[in-house]
């Protein structure tokens, strides 16, 4: 398979559309609806990527996987764009269940995207997991996990939360995945993943003495 072949066109259009990606292990039946895990990266929603290479690396483990593309109409929602910072990080940390719950930062996170009908915000993906775990364990600082996220340049993902968002998503084209396609996915999702540990590791080391680390910053309101 030519990786070239999921070369993605993510441009917004004059018209206040853009176009995306979603993968779907099972395929899209029915309407569409924000119902995806509840621990996803910004709560139960229909996700989907700038990238066409996102949701597939997503999805390539799976058998009967669909890529879908899709275009969404913007207009008339409200949006929330999350910059890639640590806002982005504990946000994710609050959806994946990792803040206490007696303090302010616990609020604040809950409160977040409240009231949005989209949110768009980067990818946590296979290259980012290991330094986000290692955040979240205390194992590096905020400043380390930011220099990261911005040297690893992850792409965005847009995630319709409400079914108002949902109800503006059209499915241009659907696309089954060979066991072949799905192979050579694998082997590129694991050199994407090593080759991404690598340089967040580099990059931690430089700065492990700069910043705050993630309890200091989630109790920092109990002290």
């Amino acid at each position: 398979m030519d990786i070239d072949l999921f070369k993605s066109n993510n441009e917004q259009n004059g018209n206040n559309t853009v176009l995306l990606y979603h993968g779907s292990t099972g395929g899209i039946i029915g309407d569409i609806k924000p119902k995806s895990r509840e621990h996803c990266d910004f709560g139960s929603g229909f996700y989907m990527g700038t990238e066409m290479i996102q949701p597939l690396m997503l999805i390539c483990n799976f058998p009967d996987t669909k890529l879908y593309t899709v275009e969404m109409d913007l207009s008339g929602l409200k949006i929330l764009d999350i910059a890639v910072d640590i806002d982005w990080a504990l946000l994710i940390a609050y959806h994946r269940r990792k803040l206490k719950h007696d303090n302010s930062i616990y609020q604040k996170y809950a409160q977040m995207i409240s009231g949005y009908d989209l949110v768009i915000g980067y990818i946590a993906n296979d290259r980012m997991f290991t330094v986000l775990d290692r955040f979240f364990s205390g194992d590096i600082t905020d400043v380390a996990l930011v220099k990261s996220l911005s040297a690893l340049k992850l792409g965005k993902q847009y995630v319709a939360v409400t079914d108002k968002a949902c109800q503006q998503i059209r499915v241009l084209d659907e696309r089954s995945l060979s066991e072949d396609e799905c192979a050579q996915l694998r082997m590129d999702s694991e050199i994407h993943r090593q080759e991404g540990i690598r340089q967040a590791d580099e990059i931690c080391r430089v700065h492990r003495r700069d910043g705050r680390f993630f309890d200091e910053i989630t109790d920092e309101d109990m002290r």
